[in-house]
């Protein structure tokens, strides 16, 4: 059979283990080739294509529902849950998702694309399940590195205590988040690793000890407290302790022998309760350049297969936000030893691998553990440290407590960075930093600010390391800068609150955010030749805004556009209007940004096509809103 002739997993059935093994290649061949040419992400799933098809030849998938913890590792799902023949627009617009949703798939029982919530998505499934009286398989696979999440202890822990509840936990073990996972839990996962698979008392065991004379009789009231104690001398550390927590444990196993996957599956559908199985396996298996370098390929940009280097761009290209951002950090932590970064497993994404090697007793990585991450940083913070914790937007969202009661409340100066805001592109929905500006915005005590480019940038990083009277944070973007000129060192720090003017005009005032700033320069020039001169101002700081500097020029034009990458809702432009509404400047106010809507998988400019964001599209809005008759002049 072949893989382009699976349509349903269930058509695993039967097959053997040699052609389990060459449908295990043709997925690994299919995989590398379509990332080679779309990019995404290409370790994790090379990693589970064994363990993948032993489970679903195990199980009745009609019926049974798999969850699989972030996407990362569900390319393979995806293989063989009927999307081969579009399976090569992966990560396009309109195409298939690199994360699971919904939507896209009956087999895609949750969507996922931050790590660590199977197990409780699972654990809910059976309950349910439990509660309406049906029967079906509920499976959550989950990898090392999502482990260290709080939230999937948390499942663990609550899963453990209902005995009766029917759960299987497959721990997907490659020893890796993205980069190298921290803390004790991977520690005494790799012992797992290392040791001998755990061996399981024998079937006859109770015969063999029945057959001691004038023992064997009286043995048997003690008998099942005599297996549970040898077979926890059995079950190595961690494995006792998954016990303890009230999981049946298995493992750990061969993850790239089929043969003994689907034992294992077997053998453990078959145990009540919550189980865990142990699944050893190698990220990027069956590649060898990614199993060399496990955290160069977890993801990949477009790459040649045979040598695997990324295709190299046409022309240069400016130096991206984050590398711009890590070296600005690096120079001023080298002269400020209270100056730590913290990042929760995304080093290199972040560019704080740059930090950890040059100064690694000021850097610290805590694992998928935003949580821990933010009341980390207020205990740093309240002992005269400079904590630094560099987040994804999207990632920051799952600290939100923690920023308004550990950091905020306290008034303790943590300065957020948050990498990737406003439209991140193929990743979709769930990594789309679209939320921040709305979601910390409301919070007293925080100081909020954007750069308009990477110089920008730099001065804003000077700008949050000097500002202690508070917390503070800085949003950029996803990608590279526009190449302006970037100083070694030197940099001075901004105004709080204080905004730039960047060009006048009579007609009409824009006042941009952040990345928004150069298409509303662009967008002003468009309108310039059409006999419409605008105001433009970089904000810089959506809180506190400049007022003084908005108020009286607002007044005076009279009519106001914001711009920003970044949902509108509760967003900058929103904090302008509530701010012109307060100071009774009743003005005309037309807000552009990210409206009530999910932003799909697709390149950034494709999204900001669609959302109505470029240049040209704002310069014709601004017509439209303002000055109909001059529309159809508009290129």
């Amino acid at each position: 059979m072949h893989l382009s002739e699976i349509t349903h997993p269930n058509q695993l059935h039967g097959l053997s283990v040699r052609q389990l093994q060459q449908i295990a290649r043709q997925i690994r061949d299919k995989h590398l080739q379509t990332v080679a040419v779309n990019g995404g992400h290409l370790g994790p799933g090379l990693g589970v294509v064994e363990l993948t098809l032993g489970l679903y030849q195990t199980l009745d998938l009609d019926r049974d529902k798999v969850i699989w913890d972030v996407g990362h590792q569900a390319y393979p799902h995806k293989l063989l849950t009927g999307r081969y023949d579009r399976f090569h627009t992966l990560r396009q617009k309109n195409g298939v998702a690199g994360y699971l949703k919904r939507c896209e798939n009956k087999f895609d029982h949750f969507g996922a694309g931050h790590a660590s919530t199977s197990i409780s998505a699972a654990l809910g499934m059976a309950l349910a399940r439990d509660l309406k009286g049906e029967k079906f398989k509920a499976v959550a696979v989950i990898g090392d590195g999502a482990l260290t999440g709080g939230m999937a202890l948390e499942a663990i822990n609550h899963a453990g205590h209902l005995p009766k509840t029917n759960l299987l936990v497959v721990l997907n073990d490659n020893d890796m988040s993205i980069s190298r996972n921290v803390g004790a839990i991977p520690r005494y996962l790799n012992k797992m690793r290392l040791s001998q698979p755990v061996q399981f008392i024998k079937d006859n065991l109770e015969e063999q000890l029945k057959q001691i004379p004038f023992v064997g009789e009286s043995l048997s009231p003690e008998l099942g407290r005599i297996k549970e104690g040898m077979k926890r001398l059995a079950v190595p550390k961690v494995g006792a302790v998954f016990e303890e927590l009230g999981f049946t444990y298995i493992g750990p196993v061969d993850g790239h022998n089929l043969e003994e996957l689907i034992a294992t599956f077997q053998q453990a559908h078959q145990i009540p309760g919550p189980v865990l199985v142990h699944v050893a396996t190698i990220k990027g298996k069956g590649y060898e350049i990614a199993e060399l370098d496990q955290v160069g390929y977890h993801a990949q940009s477009p790459f040649n297969v045979a040598t695997g280097k990324a295709i190299p761009s046409t022309k240069p290209k400016p130096p991206a936000y984050a590398k711009v951002f890590s070296h600005t950090l690096v120079k001023l932590a080298e002269q400020n030893p209270k100056i730590i970064g913290i990042t929760a497993a995304m080093a290199t994404g972040t560019g704080l691998d740059k930090l950890q090697a040059k100064l690694p007793n000021q850097y610290i990585d805590v694992g998928i553990a935003e949580q821990h991450a933010i009341t980390l940083a207020a205990g740093l913070a309240t002992q005269g440290m400079r904590p630094i914790a560099v987040i994804y937007s999207t990632f920051l969202q799952r600290a939100y407590d923690q920023i308004i009661h550990d950091v905020c409340i306290q008034s303790l100066p943590v300065f957020f960075c948050l990498d990737r805001a406003g439209i991140v592109g193929a990743d979709g929905p769930t990594h789309q930093g679209m939320y921040d500006i709305a979601y910390l915005r409301c919070i007293p005590n925080m100081v909020m600010m954007a750069p308009k480019d990477e110089a920008e940038l730099q001065r804003m990083v000077v700008t949050g390391v000097n500002h202690t009277s508070g917390p503070i944070a800085m949003r950029y973007p996803r990608g590279n800068g526009y190449g302006v000129p970037l100083m070694e060192e030197g940099w001075e720090p901004l105004e709080i609150g204080k905004g730039e003017i960047l060009r006048t005009g009579d007609n009409v005032l824009i006042i941009a955010y952040g990345t928004m700033v150069y298409p509303g320069m662009q967008a002003a020039e468009i309108l310039s030749e059409h006999g419409i001169e605008a105001t433009v101002i970089n904000a810089r700081f959506v809180k506190p805004l400049d007022t003084e500097l908005i108020l009286p020029l607002a007044k005076k034009i009279g009519r106001v556009i914001t711009l920003e990458e970044g949902c509108i809702m509760g967003g900058f432009g929103s904090a302008i209007a509530e701010a012109l509404l307060d100071a009774d400047i009743l003005v005309p106010v037309k807000r552009f940004g990210v409206p009530d809507v999910l932003v799909d998988h697709a390149e950034p400019n494709e999204s900001k096509t669609e959302l109505g964001l470029t240049s040209h599209q704002i310069a014709e809005r601004v017509l439209q809103a303002f000055f109909k008759q001059q529309v159809s002049a508009v290129v």
